[in-house]
């Protein structure tokens, strides 16, 4: 590649061989970049045609910026001029044709320029986006995708939202410019990623371009948004590009058959264009923190779609590549090789000619050689594509046929003790020197040792499996079965407990390794019981001291056995028991007495239900309140094993009412009210009502401990002597509803 510049002008040139593209705009971008203190470098790129004249740059371009809290309510800053940077003499490029074009010609086409254009400014911290603007039209007449692209201009922009103002944060900035030219019907990949300083998630996507200025203003000034340069620059919101339905869209800006797709997390972009022509495409790569977007910057450019000559490239599937067209093909003890061939395009390729003097010489004509070679050595031939052609290529090539490697290994260890198994390589090379091994073990261990050891965790049979390799990279690889089955050195077991109770139950953990299912495990626990399992559960049902002996054989018949004396001390248990009086306990007669009548104990606890607590042996306890209460006893062995009983005490409420028959309210202090007596603690829900013979209501109350005067209600006069009928409902103990029904005498 040729390159002559200076500074940060950059020119694209290429020679223009006929008139296919006009030239005006073709694209541009704005990114921004936090300064601190609330400073921010404005960057802004633009691109034009620069062969045969058109429209130029601004000098200076002209910026307008908003503050805004929707983009229908936006406040302006004012207009700011963005000083492009010296033009510098302008340089040429010949990777214009991306490497991917290498097998075609690819015919010369446009010749691009771009401006760099930079200011600072200070933005205050604000709860509103800022939105920095620059708009121009036009583009070029030719475009194919947008509907009247020579009165359609552009706006190149960005928003600096309230999250990236908080944080003094960067945009994205994407780090190579698309090629200008690429070739129908041949895939391009093009690396579209963007870098961001403060190291955010970034997420690329296509979009669409964005409409700015108009072809009206007089040259390129005027005030208003129709102008071509507006002064300043239009505020938010903006208008999309119109595409060409049903052809073009943002997504589809090559057409409907011409794939294109941008990785989203790489920004690798890929396409397949099938129509000829001039398209806008617009890229966006959106900014995360945190999940949150900070910002999106958009780029628009214009693709430039043309036929390009068809060239081709020899290639074989090779082993190594010592620079260009020199292939190396590597074999182990393999004389005859299958060349693949890998050369394209394979439609522009009319002859094959594989070519291999040394040795015997070979020579062939189809497009996949198989060749014999007389054995090992280095042999050298060249592979030609169309050869004596103008579209010819060829491709040089060694190849190395080495001697045999060949792996094998032997294994010992003593089967009936638990120790590591020694693994021993036998391999052999024809080369002279092995130079790696690689053991996996069948147990996820592996080693890289000639002849390790490997100590098994658990039995069982495993394929152990050796990979070697030579000097020369050739390798070979073997697969072993060892059986490792041997008795565990100690035999090691656990129980649940040593001592327990009548009926005491115990798990026995054998924590003997090695073992698994396929050992046999012979347990005796001392009392007539033996059982098979490896970790046991059982239950001694007699008090009594027990010796308990376990024996270990291997799949493969190593045995050991293990007797543990006097191990397991099973004590008798005592019985809870008790009986109180009275019978029927309640709130007149609280005090309960308690006996005991167990067996076997030494001490003795009690918990009444209420809170009470007491440890004699026959205790009294008087309940301060009824209800039902779950008395438990506890009674301890001398041993320490304990019993207990649980019984229900009912500590019944009593409620007694009972209705006078007649009373005389006559003032003297005797018998003046007529009113119950009884036990009303616990009483609810009271009502005593009182007509007279006419069915009226005379008194009536819900309090019990209220009684009637003789006056209505009373108040006002007494009521005539003679019968009336009463009525009382209320509700006991346990909620238990009562109806009494009677006659109260006024006598004077």
């Amino acid at each position: 590649m040729k390159v002559r510049y200076t500074w940060i002008f950059i020119v694209f040139s290429f020679i223009l061989t006929n008139n296919l593209f006009a030239k005006h705009i073709i694209g541009g971008v704005m990114s921004y970049e936090c300064l601190g203190n609330n400073m921010y470098k404005i960057t802004l790129k633009v691109y034009r045609d620069c062969a045969g004249g058109g429209a130029g740059f601004d000098m200076p371009a002209q910026i307008g910026i908003y503050r805004c809290g929707t983009t229908i309510n936006c406040a302006s800053l004012g207009q700011f001029n963005a000083i492009q940077k010296p033009k510098p003499n302008p340089f040429e490029i010949t990777t214009i044709n991306p490497p991917f074009y290498q097998c075609l010609k690819v015919p010369p086409i446009v010749c691009v320029e771009e401006a760099i254009y930079e200011f600072t400014v200070t933005l205050s911290k604000s709860a509103e986006s800022y939105y920095v603007v620059y708009q121009r039209c036009c583009r070029n007449n030719s475009i194919s995708n947008i509907v009247d692209p020579s009165n359609t201009g552009a706006t190149f922009m960005v928003e600096i939202t309230p999250e990236a103002q908080a944080s003094c944060n960067s945009s994205p900035v994407f780090n190579f410019f698309p090629p200008t030219l690429i070739c129908a019907n041949e895939l391009l990949e093009f690396d579209h990623s963007a870098t961001d300083k403060d190291g955010d998630q970034l997420v690329y996507s296509l979009c669409s371009p964005l409409i700015g200025g108009g072809s009206g203003g007089g040259g390129g000034g005027g005030n208003g948004c129709g102008s071509v340069t507006p002064n300043p620059a239009c505020p938010p919101p903006f208008d999309n590009v119109t595409f060409i339905l049903p052809t073009y869209s943002f997504d589809k800006p090559l057409g409907q058959s011409s794939p294109i797709s941008i990785d989203p997390f790489t920004g690798k972009l890929t396409v397949k264009p099938g129509l000829i022509g001039q398209f806008v495409v617009g890229v966006c790569v959106s900014e995360y923190r945190n999940g949150v977007l900070l910002s999106t910057v958009r780029r628009d450019f214009q693709f430039n779609v043309a036929n390009c000559e068809p060239n081709v490239v020899a290639d074989i599937q090779k082993d190594l590549s010592l620079g260009a067209k020199q292939f190396v093909v590597n074999t182990c003890n393999i004389k005859t090789i299958n060349f693949i061939n890998k050369s394209g395009p394979v439609s522009e390729i009319n002859a094959y000619d594989w070519v291999f003097p040394d040795g015997n010489p070979v020579h062939t004509t189809t497009a996949n050689a198989t060749i014999t070679f007389p054995g090992p050595g280095t042999f050298k031939g060249i592979m030609i594509l169309n050869g004596g052609s103008t579209c010819a290529d060829t491709s040089n090539i060694l190849v190395h046929i080495f001697p045999e490697i060949r792996a094998d290994f032997a294994s010992a260890y003593d089967t009936c003790k638990a120790e590591p198994v020694q693994f021993q390589d036998m391999s052999v090379a024809d080369a002279g020197k092995i130079t790696n091994w690689f053991w996996s073990f069948g147990d996820k261990a592996t080693s890289k040792i000639k002849s390790p050891y490997n100590a098994y965790k658990k039995p069982g049979t495993y394929d152990v499996k050796l990979r070697v390799i030579d000097v020369n990279g050739c390798q070979d690889s073997i697969k072993k079965t060892v059986k490792y089955y041997p008795v565990p050195p100690l035999i090691n077991i656990q129980p649940s407990s040593f001592i327990g109770c009548v009926p005491g139950t115990v798990t026995f953990t054998n924590l003997s390794k090695p073992i698994d299912n396929t050992y046999k495990i012979n347990w005796d626990f001392g009392d007539g019981t033996k059982v098979s399992e490896i970790s046991p559960t059982h239950t001694y049902d007699s008090a009594g001291v027990y010796t308990v002996m376990l024996d270990i054989i291997s799949p493969i018949g190593c045995k050991t056995s293990e007797t543990f004396n006097s191990y397991i001390t099973i004590e008798p248990r005592p019985v809870a028991n008790f009986i109180y009086t009275p019978d029927n306990p309640s709130n007149l007669d609280p005090e309960v007495k308690f006996k005991d009548l167990s067996s076997g104990a030494a001490a003795f606890g009690w918990n009444f239900g209420d809170g009470g607590r007491s440890i004699l042996q026959n205790p009294l306890h008087v309940y301060v309140d009824t209800g039902m209460f779950v008395v438990t006893q506890y009674v301890t062995h001398k041993s320490g094993c304990v019993d207990s009983l649980s019984k229900v005490v009912d500590v019944k409420p009593i409620i007694k009412y009972f209705i006078p028959n007649a009373f005389s309210p006559n003032g003297d202090g005797v018998n003046d009210e007529f009113k119950g007596t009884g036990i009303f603690l616990g009483m609810d829900e009271f009502e005593m009502i009182i007509w007279n013979r006419w069915g009226q209501t005379v008194f009536e109350t819900k309090d019990p401990n209220r009684g009637w005067d003789g006056r209505v209600n009373n108040a006002g006069n007494f009521v005539e002597p003679g019968v009336y009928v009463c009525s009382i409902k209320y509700t006991g103990e346990r909620k238990k509803h009562f109806e009494l029904k009677g006659y109260a005498t006024v006598i004077r």
